[in-house]
């Protein structure tokens, strides 16, 4: 019994020295690369649902883009609690405060599964309704319902485990996170084509493989939770609803469920403007979505690797190391968003036509949204990192604001109004006007910030000084 408390405290220090003392491009690659690996499995397993589901027709292709938006806000509640403890939870470590950080644990995780299953089953009562307002027209209505009631359903493994992915995460145990993400993914990528074709389910399988990638992700979680390599203990009986612990964790997660919420509300508009022009307008959207999601989605998983290392310096009030992690994670990102929209700019057609069994107009409205969204995500990296920079710093007044630009403050205003004058083409291009229009925002914000972390840094150095004299 001492050997493993031995263990458990040495992983625990490894863990705090990788936060707080390790040189910021190996902390980024040790926190970083293993979750946003994982993202981006997660994310192709996304694209190969949409490759197999697409050789059905374009009516389940549309289906699935229509039931997409639904999952990502259960899934929200997950990042709700889980994102909004993990950002509390570097910065109660950082301060050296591990008792409490087990409470905000404890109560994220039981807090988002026990939400999460009351707004399951509101969904699939009123799962009709909420498809038709999502988009669904009569041909894509039974398909979308079909999977609809096996994935909406089996998202309560996703709730546990996007709120355990934050929380192992703000743990320094991004290898843990990349583990459960990439056997779920591969898991899922070798059962879509037995459930689809070979035991001929359609777009049921694909639901079904989906579900069954999401238990063993979940597996994996609980594994690292009962042998008790996590510097936490998930007790039911650490629950603490005090107003402190909540207002902390809804402080930074209302905003990304509000993030999650706006992501769905675009697709949603997306879905019913382009609704307008048939089922092959809807399913070429549906293709470029997944297709950015690959990217944002890849950033998002190196920015979890960001956030717990600024939440920890930020605490420890370590602001050159905050600094530099700010830069180097800038310019990291941006990179990858470069290489990764360079490709979808150069060869958006034979991209989207991978979707599809020769749909010239599918392939021909994919093609050129394809090629702006493929422009736009090269700020991507910029705006995200600053984003997700304010949450970890606990400041979720900014954090909601920029947050919700991308999909939200800049976007809906652009989907609503510019396919009235601009007809298709402003279905096409609204996102990227949005994207631009957020990274302009970005800079105005981040300059304050900078302003605003220089003061106390000299702060902290003239009490340091004074406490040395």
């Amino acid at each position: 019994m001492n050997s493993q408390k031995s263990a458990a405290k040495k992983r625990a220090l490894q863990k705090m020295e990788l936060l707080g003392s390790t040189s910021i491009p190996k902390a980024l690659l040790a926190m970083g690369i293993p979750t946003m690996i994982g993202m981006l499995v997660n994310a192709f397993y996304n694209l190969v649902d949409a490759y197999f589901v697409g050789g059905l027709g374009e009516s389940q292709m549309g289906a699935i883009s229509v039931v997409y938006p639904l999952g990502q806000v259960v899934v929200g509640l997950g990042l709700l609690f889980g994102n909004g403890a993990a950002s509390y939870i570097s910065r109660l470590l950082g301060r050296g405060d591990k008792e409490n950080a087990d409470k905000v644990a404890s109560t994220a995780l039981y807090s988002s599964v026990s939400v999460g299953a009351v707004i399951i089953i509101i969904s699939m009562v009123f799962l009709h309704p909420i498809l038709k307002l999502l988009g669904a027209t009569d041909s894509i209505l039974p398909y979308a319902a079909t999977y609809a009631g096996i994935y909406i359903v089996s998202c309560i493994f996703n709730v546990f485990n996007v709120t355990m992915n934050n929380i192992v995460t703000s743990e320094g145990a991004a290898k843990t996170t990349m583990c459960a993400l990439l056997t779920g993914a591969v898991l899922n990528i070798a059962l879509d084509p037995l459930f689809i074709y070979v035991f001929d389910l359609g777009v049921a399988g694909a639901a079904i493989a989906t579900a069954i990638s999401q238990v063993v992700s979940t597996c994996v979680y609980l594994t690292y939770i009962f042998r008790k390599k996590s510097v936490f203990h998930f007790r039911v009986k650490d629950c603490t609803y005090t107003k402190e612990t909540m207002s902390e964790i809804f402080k930074i997660g209302i905003p990304t469920l509000v993030f999650q919420i706006l992501t769905s509300v675009s697709i949603s508009l997306i879905n019913n403007a382009a609704g307008d022009y048939g089922d092959s307008a809807i399913a070429g959207m549906g293709v470029v979505t997944r297709l950015i999601s690959m990217g944002s989605l890849s950033v998002f998983g190196f920015i979890k690797g960001f956030q717990p290392i600024a939440g920890y310096s930020y605490g420890a009030k370590k602001f050159d190391r905050l600094r530099e992690a700010i830069k180097t994670s800038i310019l990291w990102s941006t990179v990858f968003c470069v290489i990764f929209g360079v490709i979808l700019a150069l060869f958006p057609t034979a991209i989207v036509s991978q979707f599809t069994k020769g749909d010239a107009e599918m392939i021909r409205i994919g093609a050129a949204s394809l090629r702006a969204n493929g422009i736009s995500i090269m700020l991507f990296g910029f705006y995200t990192v600053y984003s997700s920079l304010f949450l970890a710093l606990g400041k979720g007044r900014e954090g909601f604001i920029l947050g919700a630009c991308r999909q939200g403050i800049c976007f809906i205003p652009v989907i609503l109004l510019l396919p009235i004058v601009w007809g298709l083409n402003g279905i096409m291009y609204a996102q990227p006007i949005a994207d631009v229009l957020s990274a302009v925002i970005t800079v105005f914000m981040a300059i304050p910030l900078h302003k605003k972390l220089n003061e106390m840094q000299k702060q902290t150095s003239a009490i340091s000084k004074k406490d040395n004299d």
